[in-house]
């Protein structure tokens, strides 16, 4: 197999990086600082980690005990993603633009999981979202207090309704499709369309799709069966027996216990719930699953699980996803970054990285710095980090921390034992978002496909970029232009029994043992097995890779298979708990990992802080 170096296309010219160097190594062979530009192992990249690893599992302390301060703020924000900045966003407005606030974060790039990752060639650039995907049905789900930052940042929903062209691929022909992989189903086998986890499909699609699946007759007539209405797996149990039965059985076992159904067939939908929930339909509840368009809930008779939510189109996206939610807050609270003031000019805009920590700036971003010391005597903070492996530390009036909710009981153990408990609970979802770019997408016209589910394949869900035009930015529209591809990859330890945090260990232990020699495998084999049959060649049509890797991504849900009903009253709001002066923010306190929770908390945060 030919395999590609890491590439930085820079300027146009492809600067070949070595595989073993890291994002730091990248950034000094670079002409410029520019960690969106950076291809190979991103997300939580080397470099990012190391440091907090050490101290958190062996106890390693880096000199901290004994560094003196070195510089005094107003607020120091532990963590640079959405809710870390939005915090300094909050307080600045809620004291003055003279406040001085420094926000320090781990990774070479600011953002959190909302990062932006660019390709650059001599004739055009092409960006993808490396994380946070987003802006999640704005009008329903979204508080007044994240409006009001959207609205302040220069966001115009409606702008949407243009730039993201919903009718593009449906005009050429593509539709949905789904790989059923030869380890798992007998052979590889690509079907367009996907009338089995759809709310409308049509009876003769389904029955065309169901004739053309790489599994047994019987199986397959048990598959049919879970498309009748008026079957009911649960006949005579009331409506509350079915409901707690649901709430509390897997939907793999709903599917085999109570359907009736092979392994085969609970098989065709195993990683489907993969890049929504983090985990397979072995631990996921068959009640959430209920309202995703998952068969075999039909003949129950159940009221409809309302959620308006969903109702609203899936539209709110920048070309580099969230990561332009970041950018905006950032160009906001340090002038002079970046160009431009609205939320077109944002898409195209140079970000200067040495801008981003002067000291003649009220807020400072500072990147590569992990906290590993947060205590507080008096009226001030203490806050010591290491950066460059040598320990720092800076005192404020207030702190925030946005980062990881797991992290906190190691960074500031003077938390009550209760809190750093539950704050402890909080085991994030493994998770990777792989961009591959491709030299043209013709196979994909010649399979009329856009976007391929793969229950079983190592990576669940591949798919085109989404048709954005927004600032100048063009999404390709020609399929014999470049464009990005989507791949999504889940780890975990499914059908083993286990609950999910510990499947998320699993998971995590998984990712950081994979090279990006590993990657680089599982893209080449499974895009070749996926679109082959329509001229894929991917020792030919492979540009650049960048893996983003996210051993620590969505925050933790409640899961009613492994959690208690009461499980945000008795977890979510005892970890999120002030202290004097610090407050905890970051979409961890809210209990999922969306964009607007994120803001939320961080509004949260500043308000519980003793101003």
């Amino acid at each position: 197999m030919p395999s590609i170096t890491r590439r930085d296309f820079l300027g146009g010219t492809a600067l070949a990086i070595g595989v073993g160097l890291t994002p730091a190594d990248q950034i000094a062979a670079a002409p410029t600082r520019y960690p969106p530009a950076l291809t190979g192992m991103r997300g939580q990249h080397p470099g990012s980690f190391e440091v907090a690893h050490a101290f958190a599992r062996e106890g390693r302390r880096f000199g901290i005990d004994d560094a003196p301060s070195e510089e005094t703020y107003d607020l120091v924000v532990v963590g640079g993603g959405i809710s870390g900045l939005a915090a300094a966003w909050f307080y600045r407005r809620a004291v003055g633009a003279a406040a001085r606030i420094l926000i320090l974060d781990n990774h070479d790039d600011f953002g959190g999981h909302a990062k932006r990752n660019e390709f650059s060639s001599p004739t055009r650039t092409l960006i993808g979202y490396g994380g946070s995907q987003s802006i999640q049905s704005p009008k329903t789900l979204w508080s007044e207090a994240a409006k009001s930052l959207l609205r302040d940042l220069g966001v115009e929903l409606t702008r949407f309704d243009t730039a993201f062209d919903r009718g593009f691929y449906s005009s050429l022909g593509l539709s949905r499709g789904v790989f059923f992989d030869r380890e798992t189903f007998g052979r590889d086998a690509l079907i367009v369309g996907d009338p089995l986890v759809s709310r409308g499909a049509e009876q003769n699609q389904l029955a065309n799709f169901v004739a053309a699946m790489p599994i047994a007759d019987a199986s397959k007539q048990q598959l049919r069966l879970l498309y009748e209405p008026a079957r009911d797996p649960l006949l005579g149990k009331s409506a509350e027996e079915k409901i707690e039965i649901l709430k509390s059985t897997s939907y793999r076992d709903y599917l085999i216990k109570f359907c009736g159904c092979s392994d085969e067939v609970a098989n065709c939908f195993q990683g489907r719930p993969l890049g929504f929930f983090g985990l397979g339909c072995d631990a996921v509840a068959a009640f959430d699953l209920r309202s995703f368009g998952y068969p075999g809930f039909a003949g129950l008779k159940l009221p409809a699980d309302d959620h308006p939510e969903w109702s609203e189109p899936y539209i709110y996206h920048f070309p580099d996803g969230n990561a332009s939610l970041a950018r905006l807050l950032v160009r906001a609270l340090i002038p002079g970054v970046a160009a431009g003031n609205t939320m077109d000019d944002i898409v195209p805009a140079h970000f200067d990285y040495d801008a981003l920590d002067r000291a003649d700036s009220n807020v400072c971003i500072r990147l590569q710095s992990t906290v590993i010391d947060v205590r507080q005597h008096g009226d001030a903070v203490h806050i010591g980090y290491v950066k460059a492996g040598a320990p720092h530390r800076v005192t404020a009036k207030h702190a925030v921390l946005a980062c990881f909710h797991m992290m906190i009981p190691y960074v500031m153990p003077e938390l009550p034992q209760g809190q750093r408990e539950a704050l402890a609970l909080n085991v994030k979802t493994p998770l990777v978002y792989t961009n591959v770019i491709v030299r043209n997408w013709q196979p994909w016209l010649a399979l009329k496909v856009s976007d391929i589910a793969a229950p079983m394949g190592f990576f669940s869900h591949v798919a085109l970029d989404f048709p954005v035009d927004l600032g100048g930015y063009r999404h390709p529209r020609d399929p014999a232009e470049p464009i990005v591809l989507h791949l999504e990859h889940v780890p975990g330890a499914p059908n083993s029994g286990l609950d999910a945090r510990a499947q998320f260990h699993i998971g995590q232990a998984k990712l950081l043992a994979m090279t990006f020699a590993d990657f680089e495998t599982r893209i080449r084999d499974q895009l070749d097995r996926m679109l082959g049959p329509g001229g894929f060649d991917s020792a030919r049509d492979i540009a650049a890779i960048t893996v983003n890797r996210w051993p620590h991504g969505y925050g933790y849900v409640a899961n009613s298979l492994f959690d208690p009903d009461d499980y945000d009253d008795r977890v979510l709001k005892l970890a999120r708990q002030p202290s004097g002066r610090v407050a905890i923010a970051n979409s961890d306190a809210g209990g999922d990992a969306y964009a607007h929770l994120a803001i939320n908390e961080a509004a949260r945060a500043i308000h519980e802080l003793p101003i």
